[in-house]
């Protein structure tokens, strides 16, 4: 999606269960390494954690710089790898017996988006599953089979 400073890939799910579930989901280390991966450190706004991704070959550490948090409805991080320092905010509402949310990544590089893109759908796919116990997505079936999607939408 352009932007006034570049171009956010954004991405939306809906949760079963409340918006408390959901900020648990996506905030407490036992929970995120069902998903993405274990966390570890002082979990702060200014602090960094270190977030080892269990889904990635060699399951790396990534840090990971908390911007902003408003919890049960907002978080803002910066990752930061030798991929470089991505900016992501994930959004919660409620949405009567769900949790709605929406996933930002802010001003991605249009070059990376069809690398990018799908695995972020996969990993938002992964958070879906831990939530509904539903069999956990196989990266094949994202990547590199969404790439001209996520290409298209900023061609």
């Amino acid at each position: 999606m352009p932007t006034t400073d570049g171009h956010d890939l954004v991405l939306t799910r809906s949760l079963p269960g409340s918006i408390d579930d959901a900020w648990a989901s996506i905030t407490e280390p036992d929970r995120t390494a069902r998903w993405i991966g274990h966390w570890e450190g002082e979990g702060a706004v200014g602090a960094s954690v270190k977030l080892r991704l269990g889904f990635e070959e060699d399951t790396p550490w990534t840090e990971v710089k908390i911007i902003e948090c408003a919890a049960p409805r907002r978080l803002r991080v910066l990752t930061i790898d030798e991929q470089g320092t991505w900016d992501l905010s994930l959004e919660l509402s409620s949405a009567g017996d769900h949790a709605a949310l929406r996933f930002v990544m802010h001003r991605i590089d249009p070059a990376v988006v069809g690398s990018v893109g799908p695995g972020w759908e996969y990993y938002l796919d992964q958070l879906v599953a831990s939530v509904t116990g539903a069999p956990a997505p196989s990266f094949d079936d994202y990547y590199p089979a969404q790439s001209a999607h996520f290409e298209n939408q900023v061609s």
